[in-house]
């Protein structure tokens, strides 16, 4: 069993003011299987890449390992050959054979890797780099957020994959994934870093009885410091006025108190010199105290503006089926549901069965932007129906548009400026990031973006697709305790187990 210490660990960007990691120290088993728990743009896919050499740095990172990244960046030129072509130069030196092992263990059969990688469904290409890379002896892996997209039932696989591996750092903000994945974790807290035995849910409850202890001593803090300040002004005040009877003693006219005003000038310097104490004292106090909640994990709670409408069903179906032009299979058939106010439906189904396109079909039709027939590439079969004047919130999965800066993004949307900034301020966005150009964010950062700019538009129904791909497990709580506390109605997908069993009222199945 090897280590990998890091140790004075100091990092920044170039043209940063603020330093991503400053004097880390930490240390790691490489046959641990450990979850790395942090909020967006705390550095974690940074730290990784420090990992694999691509940065310089200040201090020392040292191991006696290999590390490999998942996932792999496959060249464009790749993308219409067979895996089995260029799997060695995404892994060198790894043998068929072993690939071919570590894909039955994936439910995979071999012969994806003989099959144009870009025919291959986003599920096949995920376990197929994950079969590439487990195919090696002596690495430690880096995994960073292998299930953004994935169906249930593909997570479910890689799930059951990971746990019977070791020798990694698993990058997730799945709550179910990590404690079903991993036996250690290293979190980057808002102030600290922490490396401890178990999994999410067991450090969560430890953080959370930490947190409880910290805010009942930081509680009892403030009472002293409340006592300390009072005492404080009261002997300053005693000091003032016993100072100021010094003023018009003449001791010519007044012989008989000859000693009087050495007397008074003593007493009050040994008052001022207690007030200076006790200042002192105060200063100690809240310098020793000062840092007690900082690093506390608080979930700020938010708030969503959704509205009433008149009619309590929003959408129907009656057996609806979805076909692409030309396309000799439909996507789906015979889908019956309705959505009625206060409602959140959660659509279930595997990668490519329509999900996100009846997502887009129910937004166009009360945006009454399509035919009875549909739009100009997916044809309606059966009924669907909206009720009038329906005024929607949309997330999108793709992130590609958000270009330029958050205050010319506001202006585009018709936002509250300030109430936005304040709900990124919420989700833990740093202030430093609204001064950046967002396709400079993270994915997480504009995911983030998306979410406020939701919260903020008034609607009769909010359609989220895949909205928490790339967000922090903190802002999901966050999220989460907003959706019970103001229960809108909602038409969503989302992959996230934990979070869809919370959430949910009904869940549809579409039938592949």
């Amino acid at each position: 069993m090897a280590q990998i210490s890091v140790n004075n660990l100091t990092f920044y960007y170039e043209g940063s003011y603020d330093n991503i990691f400053e004097d880390v120290s930490f240390a790691v088993d490489t046959d641990w299987k450990l979850g790395f728990i942090g909020r967006n743009g705390k550095g974690k896919t940074t730290f990784l890449n420090l990992l694999l050499g691509k940065y310089e740095y200040k201090g020392s990172i040292t191991a006696s390992t290999v590390f490999d990244y998942f996932p792999y960046q496959i060249k464009e030129e790749y993308m219409d050959l067979p895996a089995i072509d260029f799997v060695w130069e995404l892994k060198a030196g790894c043998e068929q054979w072993r690939i071919i092992c570590e894909l039955g263990k994936l439910n995979l059969d071999a012969e994806v890797l003989y099959r144009p990688f870009c025919t291959l469904s986003f599920g096949e290409q995920t376990k197929l780099l994950l079969a590439v890379l487990f195919s090696g002896e002596n690495y430690f892996l880096l995994i960073d957020e292998p299930t953004n997209h994935l169906d249930k039932e593909a997570r479910e696989t890689v799930k059951e994959y990971l746990k019977g591996k070791k020798g990694f750092i698993l990058v997730s903000h799945d709550r179910d994934f990590l404690d079903a994945c991993v036996d250690h974790v290293l979190v980057f807290n808002r102030r600290s870093i922490e490396v401890q035995a178990g999994n999410f849910s067991s450090w969560w409850e430890n953080r959370r009885r930490q947190d409880i202890h910290a805010q009942m001593e930081n509680e009892k803090h403030r009472k002293e410091i409340a006592k300390l300040k009072t005492a404080a002004r009261q002997t300053r005040q005693w000091a003032d006025k016993n100072e100021s009877t010094k003023i018009g003693f003449d001791p010519v006219k007044d012989p008989g108190h000859k000693g009087k005003r050495a007397y008074i000038g003593e007493k009050t310097r040994k008052m001022q010199s207690r007030v200076g104490q006790m200042e002192r004292r105060l200063e100690r106090e809240i310098e020793e105290k000062e840092g007690l909640l900082q690093d506390i994990e608080e979930t700020a709670s938010l708030k969503i503006m959704p509205v009433g409408h008149h009619k309590r069903t929003l959408v129907s179906a009656d057996k609806l089926g979805l076909i692409y032009r030309d396309a000799k299979k439909s996507l789906f058939e015979g889908l019956t549901f309705e959505i009625n106010q206060g409602d959140r439906v959660f659509l279930n189904g595997a990668n490519g069965c329509g999900k996100s396109s009846l997502l887009k079909a129910v937004l166009r039709r009360a945006l009454q932007e399509r035919d009875e027939q549909g739009s100009d590439d997916i044809v309606e079969r059966g009924k669907l129906r909206t009720a009038s004047g329906l005024k929607i919130s949309y997330i999108s999965q793709d992130t590609s548009f958000l270009r330029g800066g958050v205050k010319e993004f506001c202006r585009a949307k018709e936002l509250n400026e300030s109430l936005f900034l304040a709900i990124l301020r919420r989700l833990d966005m740093e202030r430093v990031q609204f001064g950046k150009e967002m396709q400079d964010f993270s994915e997480g950062q504009k995911k983030k973006i998306l979410i406020a700019a939701s919260l903020l538009t008034p609607a009769h129904l909010y359609i989220w697709d895949e909205p928490l791909n790339y967000i922090d497990v903190f802002s999901r709580m966050q999220i989460e305790e907003l959706l019970l506390a103001y229960r809108p109605t909602m038409l969503a997908v989302e992959h996230d187990v934990r979070f869809r069993e919370n959430i949910a009222t009904k869940v549809i199945d579409i039938p592949s």
